[in-house]
């Protein structure tokens, strides 16, 4: 069974060209189904049946987990199944009845204008690193970018005079984010006269945003960094990196973009993924008409 886990997880890594945490999951979910399939005697994953998918699901319930660790794990298991059929070494699939938990689906925190300018303000840009930080933020706000995918943005996927960034996302999957003019300008600031003093060591490679000691800032140096300024800034919300990015796209909407639009700059393939902003949207307009309206 694990020889061919192995083979899957090359599949993942080489054909659909996985980032190493998203195989690391896929990995972590299914040694653990094999692991049990094995503890029940059974030494092949095509003669389980649904109900030893249904009876791991129950046991990982019941040790804690959530809803949505529940779904990643039989979407994780389903996809296991999907490449050995394809490849011609098992016949049945004992997920295919089995229902996806159910997810509760949660508004995320959003910033208002006037937070997110406030949290602009707050890095001292006469120093390297303040000049990085609000390089970082006015980059991930502007653009609407995943954490992994600011992080990970190099010198070579930004394109100034188009104003546009090329970013891989999950997946690895491409696509051209436009960026402003102000944004720009302030990674064109922190490129020339504060990234040389952080590489001095001169391993920082092509990655733009790096840390005090030269190497690629970590995901969370980056929350430290944010959540210290929303601090500052006096903002009792939770700030998390993702909330810069929701905060993008719910800006976006309740100012009239297109909702297809917002998913690609997002990346999203699924456009239900975007249609949560329209939540926040609706939420929006309530909480306008409330306030404003004579008999409301």
């Amino acid at each position: 069974m694990h020889a061919l886990l192995k083979l899957y997880i090359s599949h993942l890594t080489f054909e659909q060209n996985l980032t190493e945490n998203s195989i690391d999951a896929y990995k972590k979910d299914i040694t653990r189904y094999l692991n049990y399939l094995n503890k029940n005697g059974i030494n092949s994953p095509e003669h389980a049946q649904p109900v030893h998918v249904h009876r791991l699901l129950q046991a990982l319930t019941e040790i804690g987990l959530s809803e949505n660790s529940l779904a990643r794990n039989l979407s994780s298991i389903r996809g296991f199944y999907r490449f050995l059929i394809g490849e011609s070494y098992i016949e049945k699939d004992p997920t295919m009845h089995v229902d996806r938990p159910k997810i509760p689906r949660y508004l995320p925190s959003v910033l208002t204008i006037e937070e997110v300018n406030m949290i602009l303000e707050i890095p001292d840009i006469k120093t390297s690193l303040g000049l990085r930080n609000r390089a970082m933020f006015e980059t991930i706000y502007a653009s609407g970018l995943r954490i992994s995918e600011l992080l990970t943005l190099q010198t070579t996927q930004v394109y100034f005079e188009q104003e546009i960034l090329r970013i891989f996302g999950k997946g690895r999957k491409e696509r051209l984010v436009p960026i402003t003019e102000d944004a720009l300008s302030w990674i064109k600031k922190y490129i020339d006269f504060a990234r040389p003093s952080l590489n001095k060591s001169g391993h920082g490679g092509l990655t733009i945003f790096l840390n005090n000691r030269g190497k690629p800032m970590s995901r969370m140096g980056f929350w430290k960094i944010l959540d210290e300024a929303a601090h500052l800034a006096g903002i009792k919300k939770k700030v998390h990196p993702h909330t810069m990015r929701h905060s993008f796209a719910t800006h976006l909407i309740e100012n009239g973009a297109d909702l297809r639009a917002v998913q690609e700059m997002l990346g999203h393939s699924d456009i239900s993924t975007t249609q949560i902003y329209t939540h926040l949207d609706r939420s929006h307009i309530e909480k306008e008409y409330r306030k404003f309206h004579p008999r409301a």
